[in-house]
């Protein structure tokens, strides 16, 4: 297990640093690596050589001597002169924030999709950073020219580029077939007419516990049900359900990767196919760790996130969740508004989502008659899928239909609408 110290620098810019700085150890625990001490700055600005102060990168030396440790993690993302600077000066490895978190997506990712947007991410951010990552090798050599008249260092950076740029361009032909597969079954979907409901939230806010909740209330079987941990970035894919409820209140729910404050844009923009399943949403389900004492930032970064996505627009039941370790909270569960009080871990509250999400999907149903003629039979049996099937009976023209319907279904089935409700 690798050995850290974290280091972080404190400019009073509004944020909480040290929230900001336990989250920090909390990512560097989710990598598998034991946190062995930590050092802090307060500054006006940012040092444009170091990030830290000269002073204090001299601390963060004889620390990590005293510690004996492997690796330096900083609070923010570094730039290429930063990372070659400390490390130069330290002689110690470097990370920072946004590295750390592709490490930890590095680690969980399972799926062949995830796997291939983590990589992509991960080049994409490396591909600026070569500079500074050779300086064990000598650069010795010619002045300018071919690349044969170049020191080794030179050499072993030009190669390294030509490499991640060629390994990017191959990642991006296979995330586009991939992805191509992706909306071919979202579209299946999307035709399906039946409502989605997708899971958002920051991470370790209890997402996963709130769908397998839904799973159990749905009883769809334990082999359906998502891992759930408490730690940072427990699971990374996407994962659909199909909630199967009575009188065809039937939905799609989705669980998607968590969002953190600061989360690297290369990240967003390579999980983007992923979370279509979010921008495609009816309702979302924001998930907020209401025990946490900064869920409110928390749900600033969320709804920041979201408006990046383009679903900021999309209806929202807020589940303030994990009020069995919220200190002087016994009222629960309840509903207030669009906001519902819960403890998903405790199967507390789990009737009272249900019956907030069935109002907000299928509230607004109208009934509607219909005749469908034997010819389209396949029609009938559609809709006994998708729809609330009040009353139906065979007559001479076809298959007389009474049933509650919402506006896309009605769409759907228009050429059979017999009445305007």
């Amino acid at each position: 297990m690798e050995r850290v110290i974290l280091a972080g620098l404190d400019l009073d810019d509004g944020r909480n640093f040290a929230c900001s700085m336990e989250e920090l150890e909390e990512l560097a625990k989710a990598a598998d690596m034991e946190v062995v001490g930590a050092m802090s700055q307060r500054a006006s600005a940012v040092n444009k050589a170091f990030y830290i102060g000269t002073g204090k990168v001299e601390q963060v030396r004889q620390l990590a001597a005293e510690s004996g440790a492997d690796l330096v993690i900083f609070d923010n993302a570094l730039s290429p002169m930063q990372l070659r600077n400390l490390q130069k000066e330290l002689e110690l490895a470097v990370m920072d924030r946004t590295t750390l978190i592709l490490e930890i997506f590095s680690k969980r990712a399972r799926t062949r999709e995830a796997k291939l947007q983590v990589e992509t991410a991960s080049l994409q951010y490396m591909l600026p950073r070569l500079v500074g990552l050779h300086d064990a090798l000598s650069r010795q050599g010619g002045a300018s020219g071919s690349m044969s008249s170049k020191g080794a260092g030179e050499k072993k950076l030009e190669l390294d580029r030509r490499h991640i740029e060629a390994r990017l361009a191959a990642l991006r032909r296979e995330l586009a077939r991939v992805e191509k597969d992706r909306e071919t079954q979202r579209k299946q979907r999307l035709k399906s007419a039946v409502p989605s409901v997708s899971l958002v939230g920051y991470t370790n806010a209890g997402k996963s516990t709130v769908m397998n909740a839904l799973i159990d209330r749905y009883t769809c079987g334990e082999e359906k049900k998502v891992l759930e941990k408490d730690m940072l970035f427990a699971t990374l894919d996407t994962t659909v359900r199909k909630m199967e409820g009575e009188g065809g209140k039937s939905f799609l729910l989705s669980d998607t990767v968590g969002f953190i404050d600061e989360l690297p844009h290369n990240l967003i923009k390579a999980f983007r196919s992923t979370l279509e399943e979010v921008r495609n949403a009816d309702l979302l389900l924001h998930v907020i760790d209401y025990s946490d004492e900064s869920y409110r930032e928390h749900m600033k970064v969320t709804e920041k996130t979201l408006e990046e996505l383009g679903a900021g627009k999309i209806p929202v039941i807020c589940v303030f969740n994990k009020l069995d370790l919220k200190a002087g909270e016994e009222d629960y569960p309840r509903i207030a508004g669009n906001n519902i009080f819960m403890a998903a871990g405790k199967g507390l509250g789990i009737e009272e989502l249900v019956s907030h999400i069935e109002k907000n999907l299928f509230g607004k149903r109208k009934e509607y008659e219909l005749m469908i003629p034997y010819t389209a039979g396949g029609v009938f049996s559609d809709l006994s899928g998708k729809a609330y099937i009040k009353a139906y009976e065979y007559r001479e023209a076809g298959i007389y239909v009474r049933a509650a319907l919402d506006e896309k279904m009605a769409g759907r089935y228009k050429k059979y609408v017999q009445n305007e409700p």
